[in-house]
């Protein structure tokens, strides 16, 4: 552990080096710390630092920018929260209030708000599906062989999948397939339908002899509405936010940011040990296990729609993003996604 006043400086380093991205020095720390201390024992106190790896001296200065070690121990024990300016309040409000007909429809607006409030990535994966069930499922026809499978949840949300049937499939196989489906499902919680529901339904010739070809349709619509939806915002800040002028190194990052597969590891929160002082969750480059993220860092905060599960949010920016501001943030935007989800529930008891 650090002295408190190696502490005072190395904060006081990573929060000049934030605002301007330029090496600090020891004079820069002198007139910034609350405590009157000579610019000889800052001096000495940054060369404990750097003996430490908390600091490092660039090339082109004799200051010291902070190293991934320096912000890992600002982060684990310096970092404070900040209250958001008065205007960030109520931009946030007033953009979630609006009429929502999906879930779907707020969990992309969440990742719009924060990517446009800041300027970076912004990352929201909805709630999980539990507690959902089936309500409705219907086939319409939309032109020969081709129909449009719909699947209506108690959330409210609606899924649907364009399919081609087979020719040898008369109109009246698919209206007693579907009638017989609803029949079996509706009511049915979408997390309780698995592989062996389907193969039930199969062995049991519920839907008739042309039961795989409206089986595989039905197992792919309630898969959509089973699966944790992921929404990414402000891809092209990413060209903002990084140093790198390697265009195939630009485009590889920008592919794994829209990869829904891949974002979807990027801020899995279930096998990361998380702090206890904050709900918030600040990995940096090294930490990502991607060399294209190494000069980012990812904010990651979960938030909780009670009994309908879940869900995560967050930001991928530079290094030596203001943490203060963003955790200050993402804890206040946790907490109003969450209320407005419940709201929309609300509608559905």
């Amino acid at each position: 552990m650090l002295t408190e006043r190696q502490e005072l400086i190395l904060k006081t380093i990573i929060q000049d080096f934030t605002k301007t991205h330029e090496p600090v020095g020891s004079k820069t720390v002198m007139n910034q710390l609350p405590i009157k201390v000579s610019s000889a024992t800052i001096r000495n106190e940054m060369a404990v630092l750097e003996e430490h790896g908390l600091i490092e001296k660039t090339h082109s200065s004799s200051g010291r920018v902070p190293s991934t070690e320096g912000y890992r121990y600002y982060l684990d024990n310096l970092v404070q929260p900040l209250q958001l300016p008065e205007e960030m309040y109520n931009q946030i409000g007033y953009q979630f209030d609006q009429p929502f007909n999906q879930v779907d429809e707020i969990v992309k607006e969440a990742a719009r708000i924060l990517s446009d409030l800041t300027d970076y990535t912004a990352f929201a994966e909805g709630p999980e599906a539990k507690n959902v069930s089936i309500t409705g499922f219907r086939i319409v026809p939309l032109a020969p062989r081709q129909v449009m499978a719909i699947l209506v949840t108690s959330d409210g949300s609606v899924k649907n999948q364009l399919y081609t049937l087979p020719r040898h499939i008369s109109g009246d196989e698919i209206e007693q397939a579907v009638r017989l489906i609803n029949d079996q499902l509706v009511g049915k919680n979408l997390s309780e339908i698995n592989k062996q529901t389907f193969e039930q339904l199969s062995s049991s010739q519920i839907v008739g002899k042309n039961a795989p070809e409206f089986l595989e349709l039905l197992e792919a619509v309630i898969k959509d509405a089973a699966s944790e939806q992921m929404y990414v915002d402000g891809q092209l800040n990413l060209l903002n936010n990084t140093e790198n002028s390697d265009l195939k190194a630009i485009k590889s990052l920008y592919e794994l940011i829209n990869s829904s597969s891949l974002a979807g590891e990027l801020i899995d929160l279930s096998d990361r040990p998380r702090p206890s002082h904050y709900p918030v969750h600040v990995r940096l480059g090294a930490e990502l296990e991607n060399d294209l993220l190494k000069d980012f860092s990812l904010v990651t905060a979960e938030y909780s729609v009670g009994h309908y599960g879940r869900g995560t949010i967050a930001l991928l920016g530079p290094r030596n993003m203001p943490y203060s501001e963003m955790i200050g943030l993402m804890e206040y935007f946790r907490q109003e996604l969450a209320r407005k989800l419940l709201d929309y529930y609300g509608r559905f008891k």
